[in-house]
C-alpha cells in the first residue's frame, strides 16, 4: 500500500510551478512590483523591446527590494527584442485582394512609390518560393522574385495591413544573425545590471545560442541563457536547442504563426518534456490569462490552459500584457496561483517521467536515489546543496511530489532557481553542514516542525562545483 502523506507543512505549501510577470506601464512602480512579488510572482521579466535604460536602472533596484522584503529570490529576465521584422510606417489602411502582387522595401515611402516598408531588409534572407505571413498571420503572400533590393511577393488570400504589424517568415534561415545592433547594445548594458536570464528572441539554430553565450562570456556575464521557441526552424532543432540553452520558453504567439496553430500543444509538450530530459526549465508565455487585460476574471479555456501546463509540468508560466498593460495586473498573477494551487493539490497523479539523457550518470543516479529514498521515508522535504545549481536542476527535472530546499552560496544561483519547478532556494555560506544549518533555521521559523524527515543531497566539498555525492537522512 502507497504511504500515508503527511499534512502540509508550510514548506510544503508553496507553488511548484512558478510565475513570470512583465512590467511595463501597468506596474512600473515599486508597489505595483512589490504587489506582484507578494501575490506569487518568482520572476520578473523586463520586455527590452520598449523602455528605457533610464527605466531599468529603476525597476531592478525595486525588484531585489521587493524580494528581499518578502523573504526570497526573484529571477529578473531581459527579454531581447531580436530581429525587428515589421511593416515600417504608412497612412491609412492598405487593401489586398487575393492573387494581388505586393512589393517590399526597407524603409520605402508607400505614398510615392506604392511599395510597402519593412523596418528589417528581407531582401538580404528571403528567397523565392518561401512565405511571408503579414499582420500576424493575417495575410499569407508567396514571394514570387528578389531584385534590388525589394521584395515581389503574391497575395494567397483578402485581408488588410496595417503599419508597424509584424511580418512572419517561417522558411527563411538567417544564419546566425539574429542578435541585432540594438539587441548587443542592450547586452552590454544587462552586464552591467543585475540580470539573471537572458531570453534570446527568434532563435533558429543551437548556434545561435553558442553566439549569445559566447558574449555573454566575454563581457564577464553570469546571466543564463532561454532560447524563445517561437519560428519554424527552432521547432525543427528543437532537441540541439534544449542541449545548448539553460532553459526554453514556447513563445506561443509567434510560434502559431510560424508553424500553425493546432500544433502548438503538441510543441509545447515536446519542448516540457526535453527540458526534463535535460534538466533545463521550461516556460510556457502567450495569452495565458490574455482576458484579464480588460476583465477581472478569466475564461474557463484560459484557466484550463493554466492547469494544463501545470499537469504537463513546466516550471513556469509568463505573464505578458496581463501585467505590462492590462487593468489587472496583480489580480491577473493571483488568479494565475490560485489555479496552479489548485491543480498541484488536487491531480489523480504525479507527471509521468520521460526518458532522462544520461549526460552525467553520477547527477542522474544520485538525484534519483534521492527522491526514491524520500518517498519510502516519507519525507517532508529534500534539501539539495548546490553551487551551480546543477544538483538541484537535476532533482526537479525528476518533478518529485516533495519540495526542494536548494541551498547554496551564491545570490545568483538562487534567484536563478526560483523559476525552478518545485524548488525554494536560500543563500548560505559555503558550510560542511550548510544543509543542517538550512534545516535548523526553517525549525527555528516553525517552517518545519519536530519529527520532520529531510532527505540531503551534498558533497565533501562544500562549495565545488560537481562533487555531489553523499545522500543523508535527518529526522529533525
Amino acid at each position: 500500500m502507497p504511504i500515508q502523506k503527511k499534512s502540509i507543512h508550510p514548506i510544503g505549501s508553496f507553488k511548484r510551478t512558478k510565475i513570470i510577470a512583465t512590467v511595463g506601464p501597468a506596474t512600473n512602480t515599486y508597489d505595483g512590483i512589490k504587489a506582484m512579488i507578494d501575490s506569487g510572482a518568482n520572476g520578473i521579466r523586463l520586455n527590452f523591446s520598449h523602455g528605457t535604460y533610464e527605466e531599468r536602472d529603476a525597476q531592478i533596484p525595486w525588484i531585489r527590494k521587493a524580494a528581499k522584503h518578502h523573504g526570497k529570490s526573484v529571477a529578473i529576465i531581459q527579454d531581447l527584442q531580436g530581429p525587428k521584422i515589421r511593416l515600417g510606417d504608412f497612412d491609412g489602411i492598405i487593401n489586398v485582394a487575393k492573387g494581388q502582387n505586393l512589393i517590399f522595401g526597407y524603409k520605402s515611402d508607400y505614398e510615392n512609390t506604392g511599395i510597402i516598408p519593412t523596418q528589417y531588409d528581407l531582401s538580404k534572407k528571403i528567397k523565392r518560393g518561401e512565405e511571408l505571413y503579414l499582420y500576424d498571420g493575417k495575410v499569407k503572400t508567396v514571394v514570387t522574385s528578389i531584385s534590388h533590393g525589394l521584395v515581389h511577393t503574391k497575395a494567397e488570400n483578402d485581408g488588410i495591413l496595417i503599419k508597424r504589424k509584424g511580418i512572419n517568415v517561417p522558411d527563411t534561415y538567417f544564419g546566425g544573425d539574429i542578435i541585432t545592433a540594438k539587441d548587443k547594445k542592450d547586452i552590454s548594458y544587462g552586464t552591467t545590471a543585475d540580470i539573471d536570464y537572458v531570453a534570446l528572441s527568434f532563435v533558429q539554430t543551437a548556434d545561435d545560442i553558442k553566439n549569445l553565450k559566447r558574449m555573454l562570456k566575454n563581457l564577464g556575464s553570469t546571466a543564463k541563457v532561454i532560447a524563445k521557441i517561437e519560428t519554424k526552424l527552432a521547432v525543427e532543432n528543437l532537441e540541439d536547442i534544449a542541449k545548448e540553452s539553460d532553459a526554453l520558453m514556447v513563445a506561443r504567439g509567434d510560434l502559431a504563426i510560424e508553424t500553425s496553430a493546432e500544433s502548438v500543444p503538441i510543441i509545447q509538450r515536446r519542448i516540457i518534456e526535453l527540458g526534463m530530459r535535460y534538466s533545463k526549465p521550461t516556460i510556457v508565455a502567450t495569452q495565458m490569462l490574455a482576458s484579464m487585460v480588460d476583465a477581472p476574471e478569466p475564461t474557463r479555456a484560459e484557466v484550463s490552459d493554466v492547469a494544463t501546463a501545470v499537469l504537463l509540468g513546466a516550471d513556469a508560466m509568463m505573464l505578458s500584457d496581463e501585467t505590462a498593460n492590462g487593468r489587472y495586473p496583480v489580480e491577473s498573477v493571483e488568479v494565475m496561483r490560485r489555479v496552479i494551487d489548485y491543480t498541484q493539490n488536487h491531480a489523480l497523479h504525479s507527471h509521468s517521467l520521460v526518458e532522462i539523457a544520461i549526460t552525467d550518470s553520477k547527477s542522474r543516479a544520485i538525484s534519483s536515489a534521492v527522491i526514491e529514498l524520500a518517498d519510502k521515508m516519507n519525507a517532508t522535504a529534500i534539501v539539495a546543496e548546490t553551487k551551480s545549481g546543477a544538483t538541484a536542476l537535476c532533482v526537479s527535472s525528476y518533478r518529485p511530489d516533495r519540495p526542494i530546499l536548494a541551498v547554496t552560496s551564491t545570490d545568483r544561483v538562487a534567484q536563478q532557481l526560483s523559476i525552478v519547478y518545485g524548488t525554494k532556494s536560500y543563500v548560505r555560506p559555503d558550510d560542511p553542514y550548510q544543509a543542517t544549518k538550512l534545516t535548523n533555521w526553517l525549525l527555528k521559523n516553525n517552517l518545519l516542525e519536530k519529527g520532520d524527515v529531510i532527505v540531503t543531497a551534498s558533497g565533501q566539498h562544500p562549495g565545488v562545483i560537481g562533487t555531489t555525492d553523499t545522500i543523508k537522512v535527518r529526522v529533525l
